[in-house]
């Protein structure tokens, strides 16, 4: 706790051109979320280096950012939570896509749903064939496995010791068992390890809990036994505002506190870790991006860098939602005061219980054409229904139910991030334009027919009361469009908007440094010249750490 309290404190000794001097750092590193705790743990850890890492949100001591099922307490508090919202989407109705995103120390990572996934080995690949030089699979894998600390042991694909803990669910109900049962009824494979061999098939998700039942975030893991390092240097509520540039070098970082601004050097480098959201944002307000948008807003362009809050992308979603025969549902506990006082003793005295595990235990891997070369849905089976998900909350079904949802993995739809205005603490513009193909649209019908399919058989039939959204009358291709426009959101995997590469509308070069800029790179899920199969939080913490990785080997 001291040692946090100082680190606020100590930018207000002296003044720099009208702001504190927040004194000079090896590196600063700007967001601790996924990709930023990674870095600046990495950076700090052999003691050679003066690391600032700065978080525009609190500490994570809010205590449900720890328990597991206490996500849902995260999902709409602004205290932990930026709360962020898309513009209007033309092809879901106008309809406003709520974009949660965390706001505390280990960023997203401390309010996510923790199912670990890496996606589909020729996704990274695929990033090397697009010039992306040291990105391919067998490159990247090495830093998964570093990452790693992962329950079952090491092996070809994973790694052991490792600061992320990676375990399998201590407790599901046996719907869980039931849903993974009937996927493999219909025709689906049984896969134990969607980040080893293969990505096809069903199986219990791996998760970012700890063996005692409490979340592991990238905070967790890489800043927890770094705190007392004097080399690093951790400021909460710093918000970054502008990155001083220099005769075309990085040099500095302006930041906000509750004390009033700062203004920080950083003699070797910059490594802006602000997300798909925040790292295009800071890049944009201190003149980085497309010109015309720049002069716009009225900022000086510092350079023009037209990819620069282009290509956002992110998985696409809906569910099919079933009543449930049996009171083993994540509805019951929501609905049933006895039940909630029942789960917290189990939790409190033997770590188990629903609220040891996120609701989310089985999911499947697979093709809406058998012609593709691989899976490009994701079939999420929740012990949950919902009736609204936005950021009023979520607000579950008023009895038993449970839900199986079809994630588009491959979508085509391009967006943007642009500034509303000038001012680095104003919510950026987003929007995604989703489902404007007619490949994106094939897949999502294709995946609600998948998971009907699954909810027919055997397995699953005692469990099963009815359909309830969007119901057994909805079924032709009008109907399930028009289901999907009016219930269809997005998954809150968003990347892309620096993206990796060579060319015009690249952002980073394959080291993640800034084209055009010295002493400058981003690391996050924006970097990802297109998004992988699967969940995002574990290629983002891979991100940081290849960074890391490679800002040692350039300073020898």
């Amino acid at each position: 706790m001291k040692r946090l309290q100082e680190s606020r404190l100590r930018p207000l000794r002296g003044t720099l051109c009208g702001m504190k001097d927040g004194g000079t750092f090896d590196y600063i590193v700007t967001g601790a979320g996924s990709a930023g705790c990674a870095v600046a743990g990495r950076l700090s850890e052999d003691g050679r280096f003066r690391v600032l890492l700065l978080e525009a949100g609190p500490k994570d001591t809010y205590p449900w950012i720890h328990v597991p099922l206490g996500y849902h307490k995260t999902f709409n508090n602004p205290k932990v939570n930026w709360m962020f919202d898309s513009e209007p989407e033309p092809e879901l109705n106008n309809r406003i896509m709520y974009q949660p995103r965390g706001k505390v120390l280990g960023g997203t990572s401390s309010i996510n749903g923790m199912v670990y996934m890496r996606g589909n080995a020729a996704d990274y690949d695929e990033w090397r064939q697009r010039g992306c030089e040291g990105w391919d699979y067998q490159s990247v894998l090495r830093y998964f496995r570093r990452a790693e600390d992962n329950a079952r042991g090491a092996n070809e694909f994973h790694g052991a010791g490792g600061p992320l803990k990676v375990t399998d669910h201590r407790w599901h109900p046996p719907l869980a068992q039931a849903m993974h049962d009937a996927a493999v009824e219909a025709g689906i494979p049984a896969n134990p390890d969607f980040n080893g061999a293969t990505q096809d098939g069903v199986g219990f998700y791996q998760t970012t809990i700890g063996g005692n039942a409490r979340r592991w975030s990238s905070a967790r893991a890489y800043l927890a036994g770094a705190k007392q390092r004097k080399n690093l240097t951790i400021a909460t509520a710093a918000h970054a505002t502008k990155l001083v540039i220099e005769n075309g070098r990085a040099t500095g970082i302006e930041y906000n506190t509750p004390y009033g601004p700062v203004r920080a050097k950083a003699t070797r480098e910059i490594v802006v870790s602000g997300g798909v959201y925040g790292s295009p944002q800071l890049l944009l307000v201190s003149g980085l991006g497309p010109a015309a948008h720049l002069k716009e807003h009225g900022i000086e362009v510092v350079r023009d860098l037209p990819g620069v809050g282009s290509n956002l992308h992110d998985h696409f979603n809906s569910y099919i939602a079933y009543r449930c025969t049996r009171p083993e549902t994540m509805n019951d506990l929501a609905n049933s005061l006895p039940r909630r006082l029942l789960a917290g003793m189990q939790y409190l005295f033997g770590r188990t219980g629903p609220l040891a595990s996120m609701g989310l235990f089985v999911g499947a891997l697979v093709r809406s054409d058998k012609r593709l070369e691989r899976p490009d849905l994701q079939i999420n089976m929740f012990a949950w229904a919902i009736k609204t998900r936005d950021r009023n909350g979520v607000q579950p079904q008023p009895f038993s139910a449970f839900g199986l949802s079809p994630v588009h993995l491959t979508p085509e739809g391009r967006g943007t991030v642009r500034l509303k205005s000038p001012d680095p603490l104003a919510a950026p513009e987003i929007r995604f334009n989703f489902l404007k193909t007619q490949n994106d649209w094939n897949a999502m019908l294709a995946g609600m027919r998948i998971c009907r399919e699954i909810a027919k058989q055997p397995s699953l039939a005692p469990y099963i009361a009815e359909e309830i959204l969007p119901g057994p009358h909805v079924t032709g291709d009008t109907e399930l469009r028009a289901d999907l426009r009016e219930r269809g959101v997005s998954n809150l995997h968003p990347v892309g908007t620096c993206r990796m590469g060579h060319g015009s509308d690249a952002v980073v070069d394959p080291q993640l440094k800034v084209h055009g800029i010295e002493g400058l790179r981003v690391a996050d899920a924006s970097i990802m010249p297109s998004i992988v199969a699967g969940n995002t939080n574990a290629p983002s913490i891979m991100i940081g750490e290849k960074c890391a990785d490679m800002v040692r080997q350039a300073a020898g």
